[in-house]
């Protein structure tokens, strides 16, 4: 099955993907940078460089730190961060929506050689 993958490119430093999608995604499900990472077989370190990486891109933070009680803090995204993600899953909706045709047809021709 052919499927259709979607990357932003805002400017040479700023783009936004399924991976980064996903991770604020786990961030999210997960209310932590590093059990984010951990789901994603992604160390903290590197789930904290994308996460700055997209803060320093749009100017404005992706999550936001929860405050910590007994058990610790955590993260939740940001109204930005939870926007950001609502936006690229329904333009990843509209794409495949456009596009399913057309991949079906390039699945069909890898299928059958020609």
């Amino acid at each position: 099955m052919a499927r259709l993958s979607i990357r932003i490119d805002l400017a040479p430093d700023n783009r936004i993907g399924p991976g980064k999608v996903q991770l604020l995604e786990m961030v999210a499900e997960h209310g932590s940078i590093s059990a984010a990472g951990r789901a994603l077989d992604m160390s903290y370190r590197r789930a904290w460089l994308l996460i700055e990486e997209m803060n320093k891109g749009f100017g404005q933070p992706v999550i936001e730190a929860q405050i910590g009680g007994k058990a610790g803090g955590g993260a939740r995204l940001s109204a930005f961060g939870a926007d950001l993600v609502a936006h690229y899953r329904a333009i990843e909706r509209a794409a495949d929506r456009a596009a399913a045709p057309f991949l079906a047809r390039i699945a069909l021709s890898a299928h059958s050689g020609t």
